[in-house]
């Protein structure tokens, strides 16, 4: 018996569900007759990639799809396993061999990012003067580790993870042809989980749907697949935002007791504060990703109490931790067993200023906040560029930026880079990624102002490098 996600594969471009600005593009070509000789299917995994390549393949062939079927002129290549320039040369001559039955020989190349460098040269030359009968089809997951050399010669897909309220009605749809009876709380635990993935989802789907003859709940899904409860995920923000260590690490206790993993705690996190996102949760997402094995465990407590484990460095080292706030300066600074008397800071050859003189320890704080924030949201436009156009994400990452007044400034390092992103089409990617911003551009060489104020604060945070004195003038060690 096959699996859900194998019965419910597309077998016609209509079939597909959630991609409707990939199939309407490619009925409208297929009605036309315009074919391609290069297409580049790009998006996640699971997302219908290689559903829509074979249905394609078929469709321009004009041959019956079926999940079975083997015609000798829809050739499938996985690129991870056929990554060398010996295959590329052996795919190149075969290539030259006209079709047995169709109009067209196709390769469906998946993973396509995984061939090494000489393997995408020696495609390159195909692809630059194909043969009347041959289309390429390739999907990738990762398009930034495509030369540009070959996208630029294909026709480009984006592929995007499906809408939760899509993927639920589907899953819904699903379970009533299936006869699986389950409640639609569970299904939206089984569509969270999914993560917009179709064969994520109906795989997860396909597992649980032997738990029990009656409804199945979501306390039962939870169960079976080792969740942690909403309520404990929304309780271990909380607490993270309090900075209450004790609670934190009850709670985690009690989750792991259950048997639950801290990846998978970690994962439910990430997916809470992405569907959700609070500034004061976003510098929480940096240390997430890190969970895992070994010691998965120790890393999450770390994650969660990272608002109480703050440090402050300077160029000869790292500070003592800094305090709790609302403790008072006399409960942080211990001499010889006796609170420290109100000290000054003496840099080599510089004259001697107090602390009323200097950002106070706050305002240091609230910089490094706000910077951290400034690169969460240049992340995230990063990610949004990447996903529409691997050229213009490649220059950004070439640029220094900062965000000023919810003005994003790109600081471009040569001519060319400004150039690039100053074309008209560019920009307006630009404009729209950045969600309300002005997108300013400066000319190449400029660095962002903030970069001089970034040398004093790190002068200054942590009182480091230079003598510490008392009210008397005489020396204290730090």
């Amino acid at each position: 018996m096959k699996n859900l996600y194998r019965r419910y594969r597309p077998l016609k471009l209509s079939d597909v569900v959630g991609q409707e600005q990939v199939t309407n593009s490619l009925a409208a070509a297929l009605k036309q007759e315009k074919i391609g000789h290069a297409y580049l299917f790009i998006g996640p995994r699971g997302c219908g990639k290689t559903s829509v390549a074979r249905i394609l393949a078929h469709e321009v062939n004009g041959f019956k799809y079926e999940l079975e079927d083997d015609y000798v002129d829809i050739i499938e290549i996985d690129g991870a396993s056929n990554r060398g320039i010996d295959n590329i040369r052996e795919l190149r001559e075969k290539a030259a061999i006209a079709p047995t039955s169709g109009k067209y020989k196709i390769y469906i190349i998946d993973e396509v990012h995984m061939l090494t460098k000489e393997a995408f040269n020696a495609l390159l030359k195909t692809l630059e003067e194909p043969p009347k009968h041959v289309i390429f089809i390739m999907a990738t997951t990762d398009a930034h580790k495509v030369p540009v050399t070959i996208t630029s010669r294909a026709q480009s897909y984006v592929f995007k993870l499906a809408d939760k309220s899509v993927m639920l009605e589907f899953l819904k749809k699903v379970a009533r042809q299936e006869k699986i009876k389950i409640s639609d709380d569970a299904l939206e635990v089984i569509t969270k989980r999914g993560g917009g993935s179709f064969r994520d989802s109906l795989s997860l789907l396909d597992q649980i749907s032997t738990l029990s003859d009656k409804e199945i709940s979501k306390e039962m899904v939870v169960a079976a697949m080792g969740l942690p409860e909403d309520e404990k995920i929304a309780e271990l923000l909380s607490e993270y935002a309090n900075g209450d260590v004790v609670k934190i690490t009850t709670i985690l206790k009690d989750l792991l007791a259950a048997g639950v993993k801290s990846e998978t705690i970690a994962e439910e996190i990430i997916n809470t504060i992405i569907d959700d996102p609070r500034v004061e949760w976003l510098p929480f997402l940096e240390k997430l990703p890190e969970v895992r094995d070994p010691y998965a465990e120790a890393k999450l407590l770390v994650s969660l109490c990272s608002g109480q484990l703050e440090y402050s460095f300077s160029r000869d080292g790292v500070a003592p931790a800094r305090r709790p706030s609302g403790s008072s300066a006399s409960q942080g600074a211990i001499c010889h067993g006796r609170s420290a008397p109100h000290t000054s800071v003496v840099t080599s050859g510089s004259p001697r200023k107090t602390y009323s003189q200097l950002p106070s320890e706050k305002d240091i704080s609230a910089t490094n906040v706000q910077k951290k924030q400034a690169t969460d949201v240049y992340k995230v436009i990063l990610q949004k560029v990447q996903s529409l156009n691997e050229v213009v994400y490649k220059q950004l990452t070439r640029c220094e930026h900062e965000i000023v007044n919810n003005a994003l400034h790109l600081y471009p390092k040569t001519k060319i880079i400004k150039n690039i992103l100053n074309k008209p089409n560019n920009k307006k990617i630009l404009v729209n990624v950045a969600e309300g911003k002005e997108i300013v551009i400066h000319e190449a060489g400029e660095h962002p102002k903030s970069r001089e104020k970034d040398e004093t604060l790190d002068k200054i945070s942590g009182i480091m490098g230079g003598e510490v004195t008392n009210d008397n003038g005489g020396y204290n060690p730090f």
